[in-house]
């Protein structure tokens, strides 16, 4: 029997994993991570079908650049935090900070 292998979820080519409100952007083989907390959500309706289920869009998204070194205490972890105002304008900011981050080694 072949085990079948689950694709992850990747932006800009780096992994993406969400567990509840909490998505983790980066590989924790990488010395940073990037850790965003939905924080507040809002319900909207699709414009385009009358039928489409209403859907939670997230207003409020806290993103943190953090040590993935388990040696260090977890409140000395977090390199840089802002709060953006979507969950796009998030991952813009995540992937930039991450980007540099790794490049600075």
């Amino acid at each position: 029997m072949m085990a079948t292998k689950k694709k992850m979820l990747t932006y800009r080519g780096r992994p993406l994993a969400r567990k509840d409100n909490i998505i983790y952007y980066g590989s924790m083989a990488d010395k940073y991570i990037i850790m965003m907390q939905i924080l507040d959500t809002k319900t909207v309706k699709p414009a385009a079908d009358a039928k489409a289920p209403e859907l939670k869009v997230a207003t409020k998204v806290s993103v943190q650049l953090q040590l993935t070194d388990p040696d260090v205490r977890s409140r000395d972890r977090v390199i840089k935090k802002s709060e953006k105002n979507s969950l796009y304008a998030a991952m813009d900011v995540a992937a930039v900070w991450l980007e540099r981050a790794l490049s600075s080694k």
